[in-house]
């Protein structure tokens, strides 16, 4: 793909070399853009207030030791082989559920601590699949995340959290579904989110996978050389999370 045929002007070889460079440099570790950024925009709380609790029903509370989140990231663009797709992980959980025995009467509230998210943990790697292989350098990681935490992206430092609540299930036990509430940056969306679960007398286990657009909350891909190495639109979300009754 990168091999040049014809006779091509001196200066227009050097471009494309310093172009393909660029792109290795930059995917390979997700550095942020350089450039001007552009004004950043007034803060907005994220629901802060959380959602009410029946006072009719048991509760339980998410504990972050045995829940996790992961999030698989996909490189996109005519170069994309010379990037990585990207795990990120968090188990930093934090939040409850309720119930008083039907899905139509039972929510929940999930949050995730931005600074708490980890890119590219070797396990996490090894246990997404082929499409992720090998161990990233340090430098890479350090660089992707310094990336996935700046304004133009999770602006962890204006909105530290990334919340998904529901105020009731649909379906049964045995085959719940959700309208969940996906809070990212200041925007809100609603997922309709298939779910697994499992209770016993003191605990529930739920768990599930969605698929979210970054362009949805606001957030605009990675992306340089004209879309050339880019990261896709669309992140692959999958969860376990355990919860215990108060």
């Amino acid at each position: 793909m990168l091999a040049q045929t014809g006779n091509l002007a001196a200066p227009r070889c050097g471009l494309r070399l310093v172009l393909t460079l660029v792109c290795v440099a930059a995917l390979s570790g997700c550095g942020p853009r350089r450039g001007d950024s552009p004004p950043p925009a007034p803060a907005v709380a994220a629901e802060a207030t959380g959602l009410p609790i029946p006072s009719d029903t048991t509760v339980y509370t998410i504990e972050p030791d045995r829940s996790n989140v992961t999030l698989r990231v996909y490189r996109a663009g005519r170069l994309a082989k010379l990037g990585h797709n990207h795990v990120i992980t968090s188990a930093s959980e934090s939040g409850q559920a309720w119930t008083n025995g039907t899905p139509a009467t039972s929510g929940f509230e999930v949050r995730m601590a931005v600074a708490g998210l980890v890119v590219d943990d070797p396990d996490a790697r090894a246990a997404a699949g082929p499409y992720f292989p090998g161990e990233l350098s340090e430098s890479a990681r350090e660089g992707t995340r310094t990336n996935m935490l700046r304004a133009e992206v999770l602006d962890g430092e204006r909105y530290p959290e990334i919340v998904v609540r529901a105020g009731s299930l649909g379906g049964t036990w045995d085959q719940p579904t959700v309208t969940a509430s996906v809070t990212i940056k200041d925007r809100t969306r609603s997922i309709d989110v298939p779910l697994t679960i499992v209770r016993t007398d003191g605990a529930i286990v739920a768990r599930g996978a969605f698929t979210v657009l970054q362009s949805d909350f606001g957030i605009t891909p990675f992306s340089i050389g004209g879309g050339a190495i880019a990261v896709a639109d669309a992140v692959e979300v999958s969860f376990e999370i355990h919860a215990v009754r108060r």
